[in-house]
């Protein structure tokens, strides 16, 4: 056997393994026991003009992992959504490749509404970057206050956070919304796996934008690395932000503004102050 005969008979293998682990392997469920973060996958529901999201999580933290937990269900405008924030967490600050990614629609009133698409844990589980590549977790799209899914990575976490203003019309912010809305309410009967690398928060954030933009996001190193995914944005004209991407940065890391905050006034006004 040649060495290319034996490497082509390696990569068949491997796609028929692949192929069986599809097949045969474990199936996504709606019903596990998951952990309290992710107990409620929320419901969107809309009435003409109005949307009800069943499911909001806004919970009061204390540390990274103790809480006091709270389940809301409230009501938006549509025809108030004003703009949509591109949120990014980089997990290390020597290099940023790894990160998580959410959106935040901003309504009038400065009502903000955040979506993070997450790794949906059952108790005991931990996340881990390998488990992710092999079914462990289901897909799971979390709507919570700023308060709670932002604060809770800036503040307690030790995250860097940077909360980005995206170009976008209200009219495409709503159309980004309702998009997400309805995976999100497609995922509570028709459960999905998280992948790692071609299925998590940032590329779902991507397939939303392509779907209801005129500005395509591409393929690109920077959605697989998506700490650096900021930067591809910045480079397309996502981001409603002049300067360079240093700049953007510096201008939208929240981390110091959320730890001036103090309870009383809004979380979200708080970590956008321009003063």
């Amino acid at each position: 056997m040649t060495i290319w005969t034996g490497a082509l008979a390696l990569a068949l293998l491997s796609v028929l393994a692949a192929a069986g682990w599809m097949l045969l392997g474990p199936r996504p469920s709606a019903d596990r026991n998951w952990t309290e973060e992710h107990r409620v996958a929320p419901e969107f529901v809309v009435e003409g003009d109005r949307l009800t999201v069943h499911g909001v999580r806004n919970f009061a933290w204390a540390s990274a992992s103790t809480f006091e937990p709270l389940w809301e269900t409230r009501s938006y405008d549509l025809n108030a959504v004003r703009r949509v924030w591109y949120i990014l967490t980089p997990f290390s600050r020597a290099w940023r490749g790894p990160a998580h990614a959410l959106v935040s629609f901003e309504f009038d009133d400065d009502e903000f509404l955040a979506i993070s698409v997450e790794a949906r844990r059952e108790e005991g589980e931990r996340y881990g970057l390998l488990k992710g590549m092999l079914r462990n977790f289901e897909l799971i799209y979390v709507a919570g206050d700023e308060r709670d899914l932002v604060g809770m990575r800036a503040l307690h976490r030790g995250d860097s956070v940077y909360t980005y203003p995206a170009r976008a019309s209200p009219e495409g912010a709503r159309e980004l919304l309702l998009d997400m809305a309805t995976e999100a309410n497609l995922l509570r009967t028709r459960p999905a796996f998280y992948h790692t690398l071609f299925d998590n928060c940032t590329t779902r954030i991507v397939d939303h934008v392509n779907r209801v933009t005129d500005t395509p996001v591409g393929k690109s190193w920077r959605v697989l690395l998506p700490g650096y995914s900021d930067a591809l944005a910045h480079e397309l004209g996502l981001l409603d932000w002049e300067g360079s991407i240093q700049e953007v940065r510096e201008r939208w890391f929240v981390n110091e503004r959320a730890r001036t905050w103090d309870g009383a006034e809004d979380f979200a006004a708080r970590i956008r102050d321009e003063s």
